[in-house]
């Protein structure tokens, strides 16, 4: 097994490290004896290899997922955007931008197509058009914005498709 922490390195799992990894998506919250057992592995063993998982950037972060209807936000907004201008600089400065606004929970570069394929969640449509004023309207490089809302949610994961989980 080893662990780098390089971009361009490929990390290897053990198994272990596999069951840790698809534990802690489905549950963050387990204590580390809880997890320990899970895994069927020895509480130390168990701590020590996700804090190796933590330093090596597999896990960024742990969270919890709220349910947005339950908060407020309600309005699920799908985002394609064209920058008129498509230079690294321009494209860097528009992710930028887009990146610092709350409303927006992911950010994509996308190709073919849009330039960014973004997601956002509002209260309602009243605080959409603020946001879409504030984010898109006004600013001078976007050529073309395309929205789509989610009427209904039948799926919604954060997990990552381990390794071993992969099919062809």
């Amino acid at each position: 097994m080893k662990y780098m922490n390089t971009p361009d390195s490929q990390l290897t799992f053990d198994d272990l490290d596999l069951r840790i990894l698809e534990q802690i998506q489905t549950d963050c919250a387990l204590t580390n004896q809880e997890l320990a057992q899970r895994v069927h592995a020895s509480a130390p063993t168990c701590l020590r290899r996700v804090r190796r998982l933590v330093e090596a950037g597999v896990i960024e972060k742990q969270v919890a997922i709220l349910n947005p209807q339950k908060v407020a936000n309600s309005l699920t907004a799908i985002i394609e955007i064209t920058l008129d201008i498509q230079t690294a600089e321009h494209l860097d400065a528009f992710e930028a931008a887009i990146s610092q606004a709350p409303a927006v929970l992911q950010c994509y570069r996308v190709s073919p197509g849009p330039d960014f394929i973004v997601v956002a969640q509002v209260a309602d449509m009243p605080a959409y058009h603020a946001m879409a004023h504030e984010m898109f309207t006004s600013h001078a490089n976007v050529r073309n914005v395309r929205s789509f809302f989610s009427i209904h949610r039948s799926k919604f994961e954060t997990r990552t498709v381990l390794p071993a989980q992969r099919t062809a």
